[in-house]
């Protein structure tokens, strides 16, 4: 679903350039979600491989593995496939970090009583406190 994911918002980069970030961004994007593509298919093929019975029949259950168990390259490379996708997906949402610099947020607050619990209407009115510390 990930992977998925990663596509999709791929594909909306592309729509949104040059409006809204320029072709760098996409073409990051892409890449990385290229690279996510080619762990999640060896990891994949690696482990259906392994799992498909020519292994043992206690692969399932096995916790550790010594170089010279069967199956022990797939084990590896099926787990250095994971964990490239999961530094992938990290990579992806670094991506992110240009889009949110560009976005800025307002919060008010009214506060209609003394305390949470008060029904009573508060006896200041219009109070504005802001929130944020960079609009001090």
């Amino acid at each position: 679903m990930g992977s998925l994911y990663m596509f999709v918002q791929t594909i909306l980069s592309y729509q949104m350039q040059p409006k809204i970030h320029g072709k760098q961004v996409f073409w990051i994007r892409l890449l990385v979600v290229i690279w996510c593509g080619v762990s999640a298919f060896s990891m994949l093929t690696c482990s259906s491989l392994l799992y498909s019975g020519n292994f043992g029949k206690d692969i399932v259950q096995k916790l550790h593995w010594n170089p010279e168990d069967r199956g022990y390259v797939l084990h590896m490379i099926t787990t250095a496939a994971e964990w490239s996708m999961s530094f992938s997906f990290f990579g992806f949402f670094l991506t992110y970090i240009r889009d949110f610099q560009k976005i800025s947020l307002r919060v008010e607050a009214n506060l209609h009583g003394l305390t949470l619990y008060d029904t009573a209407p508060c006896p200041v009115n219009n109070e504005r406190t802001r929130l944020l510390s960079r609009d001090l």
